[in-house]
């Protein structure tokens, strides 16, 4: 779904998202703050500046981090075992 908050058409470069290029250049950790820094800036400007549009893009990346941080533990169980 292209719109503001879902795949925007300026963050696509040579059929490459922006933030799939963002997600391979760091690890998982390394990602999972960039995620939360994220969720952070636009729950907190979202009633000055971008209303609802704002929410939905704090919960992307909040999905992101929920995905990021699933990994994470995985992977620590994974060298426990």
């Amino acid at each position: 779904m292209a719109d503001a908050v879902h795949s925007p058409a300026h963050y696509t470069k040579g059929g490459v998202e922006c933030i799939e290029a963002i997600k391979a250049s760091m690890t998982t950790e390394a990602f999972a703050g960039y995620c939360k820094g994220n969720v952070m800036k636009y729950i907190f400007r979202y009633e000055d500046k971008g209303g609802v549009e704002d929410l939905d893009k704090a919960l992307v990346y909040l999905n992101w981090l929920i995905g990021a941080a699933c990994e994470i533990e995985y992977n620590n169980k994974q060298r426990e075992i």
